[in-house]
């Protein structure tokens, strides 16, 4: 077992100047500790197999899920099923940290639709 924090774990950027840490990139359950700075957005998409936990650590999250937005503030969270159409975004003036637990793991099991 290992420790794992932003400071040692896997780092990626996705998006427009967005951050993603992996702290547990196990095949049946994924942790990402993520960023988003004020006004950016993921592409809307959908998983076929993944269910999907996203927790806010600071800041506020706008998930939009199934043409419905939700507005997700620190130390709350919201669950995505499965084949749910989904789209975070950062619609605030601040950056939005928070966790993504999804299993298993999102890797090959993404989908990214127009609009």
């Amino acid at each position: 077992m290992v420790k794992r924090s932003v400071e040692n774990a896997e780092h990626y950027r996705w998006g427009d100047r967005c951050d993603g840490w992996v702290l547990s990139p196990s095949p049946d359950m994924m942790v990402i500790q993520e960023r988003m700075p004020a006004g950016t957005a993921e592409r809307r998409h959908v998983h076929g197999k993944a269910r999907q936990f996203f927790y806010v650590l600071s800041g506020e999250l706008t998930m939009e899920l199934e043409g419905t937005r939700h507005l997700i503030t620190a130390m709350s969270g919201i669950e995505i099923p499965p084949g749910s159409r989904h789209q975070a975004r950062n619609d605030s003036g601040a950056d939005v940290h928070f966790l993504v637990v999804s299993s298993p793991t999102t890797r090959g099991d993404r989908t990214d639709l127009d609009g």
